[in-house]
């Protein structure tokens, strides 16, 4: 067998993206259509190992493809400067002096005064400008792609800004009178959880984000789960059979992190034998420690980001476990009114952390993370006391 062609490392781009592909097709639409198309402006909600990094890394992919720039960035504090730093470096092929001039004293000697960058003196100084700037280097008709990850995370002034410097470079460009495939063209792609979405979307200073073209990540269904492992074993000079393949597909969940998951660990069970078969004993024990890996890097942070009723709620779940709750079950073991539990039932949906079952049902939509609460409550470590 040849290197492990999974890849569960947050972020990383894995052999496959099933599931993924209309996202992608809108996207390079909105390319393909001109300035005002709706795929140039989009927002990508799913929750963690729902792949949403992985998407933004092949919409860039495409963008380039495409003849355009990308400028990739994660939402953490001063990223608008760091947009426009990589912009201008770009523009002006990253040249750069950096000094670092000494005082001399009398009777002292010499005094650092620190480092001082020297940059091009034309050098644009807001987003807008830097945006501008680079787009008059290229071809008509190609544009810019900002990506931005984890937006969740953002500081609202500086999501205004991003929002503000790309209507305006829309607007700029209106202004040339070229026509619309002519046109110089600015993309943007931002990533969030869901449940951060709403609250973005409820500040008035970022209407710009309810334009946009929003792409809900869901679960990969499992017969598409089951083929891309047949198709990615078979093309990386292993084999599988097709109930073995089913079974780890079903245990993944459809959940992409999960899928990668299972995959990487039933490879390396056949692996670490010297096979070149992956046989029901491996898929069984890809699925065991890909369990163990998703509770720690999915299900606790998942568990540890809901509040404390949405917390009481899904505990007084985990009786049920494997089949749904009811209701009105989980409104009596959580010791809160039937409003309660509907309040908090619609929060949790919206976060995609359970799921309706049917009529007044619940159950868990992220894989294992029933069984995680059930060793929480097992262990003491929570209660409905």
């Amino acid at each position: 067998m040849g290197p492990n062609p999974f890849k569960p490392t947050a972020g990383k781009m894995p052999p496959i993206l099933i599931g993924r592909q209309a996202v992608i097709d809108d996207f390079t639409d909105g390319l393909r259509n001109g300035a005002g198309a709706p795929g140039r402006l989009m927002l990508v909600t799913g929750q963690r190992g729902f792949g949403k990094t992985v998407v933004l890394t092949e919409l860039g992919n495409v963008a380039r493809k495409a003849g355009w720039v990308e400028v990739a960035e994660t939402a953490s504090p001063g990223f608008v400067g760091r947009l426009v730093e990589r912009l201008a470096a770009t523009a002006h092929n990253g040249a750069r002096i950096t000094a670092n001039p000494q005082l001399t004293v009398p009777m002292v000697g010499s005094l650092s005064l620190g480092s001082v960058e020297i940059g091009n003196t034309a050098a644009p100084s807001t987003l807008r400008d830097a945006i501008n700037h680079r787009l008059k280097r290229m071809d008509k008709g190609h544009g810019i792609l900002i990506t931005l990850d984890e937006a969740q995370g953002a500081d609202i002034d500086e999501l205004v800004a991003l929002g503000t410097a790309v209507q305006h470079v829309i607007r700029d460009q209106d202004a040339t009178g070229l026509s619309d495939t002519d046109k110089w063209g600015v993309a943007l792609v931002i990533s969030a959880l869901p449940s951060m979405v709403d609250d973005l979307l409820d500040q008035k200073v970022l209407t710009f984000l309810r334009r946009a073209l929003r792409e809900d990540l869901a679960e990969v269904p499992v017969p598409d789960v089951r083929n891309a492992y047949l198709k990615t074993v078979r093309e990386n000079g292993a084999e599988i059979s097709l109930e073995d393949a089913q079974m780890a597909a079903k245990a993944s969940g459809g959940y992409p992190y999960m899928v990668q998951l299972v995959g990487y660990y039933m490879w390396q069970s056949a692996d670490r034998k010297g096979a070149d078969t992956i046989e029901t004993d491996d898929v069984r024990q890809g699925i065991e420690d890909a369990g163990m890996a998703f509770e720690e890097a999915v299900c606790a942070p998942a568990f540890n980001r809901l509040t404390e009723p949405q917390r009481r709620f899904v505990i007084a779940m985990a009786k049920d476990l494997p089949k749904p709750s009811a209701l009105v079950d989980v409104a009596d073991r959580a010791g809160r009114s039937r409003g309660w539990a509907g309040k908090y039932r619609l929060s949790l949906i919206q976060e995609h952390v359970i799921r309706a079952e049917g009529r007044g049902l619940v159950g868990y939509a992220i894989p294992h993370f029933g069984p995680y609460v059930q060793r929480l409550l097992s262990t003491g470590v929570v209660s409905l006391d």
